[in-house]
C-alpha cells in the first residue's frame, strides 16, 4: 500500500488512519452502536466532527447539543457538523447508529464549540460535461466566514456514474502566484459495496501513482497533483479536508491539462 493512500478500518470505537504522511492534517473514523459513549480531548488541536450518518449528542467545553444529525448515510443530503475547538474535553453519544468523520489540524485559537447545519452547507457544481461534480462547503472562509477556525476548510464531493472529479488535475504546494499551501485528504464512500474508482496522484518529478478506491478508503496528499473517477454505474463521495497556515484556497492545475477546465466549458456554452 502506498504511503499516501491507505483503507480505514470501520470497527465500532475509535478508528485511526494505519498511517499518516501530513504533517497538520489528521482523520480518525468513529463508529458508535446506538446508546454507545465516546469521550476524548482535542489538545492542542481543532477538530470538525462530520455526521457521516445516524445521529448523536455532543457535550463540549460546557455546552450541550442534542441530536445532532439527520441523514442515514452520505448520499442522503447536508451533513450536521460540529466544530470543537482546541483545548476541550468532549463526549459524544449516540442517539442510534452513527458514524462521524473527525477531521483535525493544529489550533492555537480559543472558542466555543459550534453546530454547523445542513442548512449552512454552501451547495453546487464544479466541472462541466464528463469532469462534472457537486459539492457541499461545509466549513471555508469564502462561504463560512462567520464560523471561526484556525486551519480546517471541509467539504464533501459527489461525483456521479462513470465521472472524472477534481479535474484538471490540480496541487497546493506553496504560496505563490494563486497557488496555497495545504495538505489535503480524500475519504472515500462508493454508493454500494461492489462499486469503485480509480485515482491518479503525481508530481513533474517522477512520482506518479494509480489507486484503486473503494469504501472507506483515504488519500493523504501532502503534495501532488491529484484527481479522481469514479466507474460507470456507480456514483462515489470523498469527504475532503484541507489545512495549512491560513485559509485562503488556490490551487495550480497541470499545465499540460489545465485547458480543459475553461475550454470545454466554453465549448458547451457555445453549443459545440
Amino acid at each position: 500500500m502506498s504511503e499516501y493512500f491507505a483503507k480505514v478500518e470501520s470497527q465500532p470505537g475509535l478508528n485511526a488512519l494505519p498511517h499518516n504522511p501530513c504533517r497538520l492534517l489528521d482523520f480518525q473514523l468513529l463508529v458508535l452502536p446506538a446508546g454507545e459513549t465516546f469521550s476524548g480531548q482535542t489538545g492542542e488541536r481543532e477538530v470538525l466532527a462530520v455526521i457521516l450518518g445516524g445521529r448523536a449528542a455532543f457535550e463540549v467545553g460546557g455546552r450541550r447539543f442534542e441530536g445532532v444529525g439527520k441523514r442515514a448515510n452520505v448520499f442522503a443530503g447536508n451533513p450536521h457538523s460540529v466544530y470543537l475547538p482546541c483545548g476541550n474535553s468532549y463526549t459524544i453519544r449516540a442517539q442510534g447508529p452513527v458514524e462521524i468523520g473527525l477531521c483535525s489540524a493544529p489550533s492555537d485559537q480559543a472558542g466555543d464549540a459550534y453546530v454547523i447545519g445542513p442548512e449552512r452547507v454552501n451547495t453546487g457544481k464544479w466541472g462541466a460535461a464528463n469532469f462534472s461534480r457537486n459539492f457541499r462547503e461545509i466549513l471555508t472562509a469564502t462561504q463560512q466566514p462567520d464560523l471561526p477556525a484556525r486551519r480546517l476548510i471541509v467539504g464533501e464531493t459527489l461525483t456521479p456514474s462513470g465521472n472524472w472529479s477534481t479535474y484538471p488535475p490540480h496541487k497546493h504546494e506553496e504560496d505563490k502566484g494563486g497557488e496555497a499551501f495545504h495538505e489535503e485528504m480524500y475519504f472515500f464512500r462508493v454508493n454500494t459495496p461492489e462499486g469503485f474508482g480509480l485515482l491518479h496522484h503525481y508530481d513533474r518529478q517522477g512520482f506518479e501513482e494509480n489507486y484503486t478506491v473503494r469504501h472507506n478508503t483515504i488519500l493523504m496528499a501532502p503534495r501532488g497533483y491529484h484527481t479522481y473517477v469514479g466507474a460507470p454505474g456507480y456514483t462515489s463521495y470523498y469527504l475532503w479536508m484541507l489545512a495549512g497556515e491560513h485559509r485562503t484556497q488556490g490551487v495550480m492545475n497541470d499545465p499540460d491539462v489545465g485547458w480543459v477546465a475553461k475550454t470545454i466549458p466554453m465549448l458547451l456554452e457555445l453549443g459545440h
